[in-house]
């Protein structure tokens, strides 16, 4: 298990959901198995279907999967889940558990990410502790409904109120990754431009080729 400093400095490059309802009839450890190898440095489950015993099982064995390789394994919404998987974080949404709260569940080398939609949110985000901010959403998308727009704006003006890492999502593709890096992203975070393509493991690969840190 890395230390919370290993773990922040980790979160850069690509990012990747696995959506369990996106994924459909995808088997979802292959599925991260695939993307760890396109290289992705983070790996992040969201699964809604509340199934909690189904969930701990599926986490811990990605969980184990992203050790493999080095990576980040980050759990969305449910600090229990992370705590009891031994992930390496938890995201939240604005509207999920509060930042203290969870950190109250949590171990202590343990990161949490949120959701940001407005620099104002971020600038509360960076107050309230997190240690990485997602902004979005960059551009427009279908993944998940009910999305915030943020914008390229947005993003570079978090990128000046913040050194922590940044990550964009939002409608990211191979088509617009590039101005998403050069507006400041440390990371950028995908769903269906890899897990909704034939062959994952090229796509994921695709993506991190625009990236030029070492």
């Amino acid at each position: 298990m890395y230390n919370k400093e290993e773990i922040v400095s980790k979160i850069k490059g690509l990012y990747v959901i696995i959506d369990s309802q996106l994924a459909a009839d995808k088997d979802e450890i292959e599925l991260s198995r695939q993307v760890l190898e396109g290289g992705a440095s983070v790996i992040q489950l969201r699964d809604k279907s509340q199934n909690m015993n189904k969930l701990l099982e599926k986490a811990i064995r990605i969980k184990d999967l992203c050790e493999q390789y080095g990576a980040i394994f980050i759990v969305n919404d449910y600090p229990d889940i992370a705590l009891g998987s031994e992930a390496h974080g938890v995201h939240v949404g604005q509207q999920d558990m509060p930042i203290d709260a969870v950190r109250r569940i949590i171990k202590q080398d343990q990161i949490i990410g949120n959701s940001n939609a407005l620099s104002e949110e971020a600038i509360d985000s960076v107050k309230n502790g997190v240690d990485y901010l997602a902004v979005g959403a960059i551009f427009p998308t279908n993944t998940k409904q009910n999305t915030r727009p943020a914008g390229l704006e947005t993003l570079k003006r978090v990128r000046t109120i913040s050194t922590l890492p940044l990550v964009a999502i939002g409608g990211i593709n191979i088509g617009n990754i590039k101005s998403v890096i050069e507006a400041g992203a440390d990371a950028v975070c995908v769903v269906s431009a890899v897990i909704a393509q034939d062959d994952p493991e090229s796509a994921a690969r695709r993506l991190v080729k625009e990236f030029s840190f070492k």
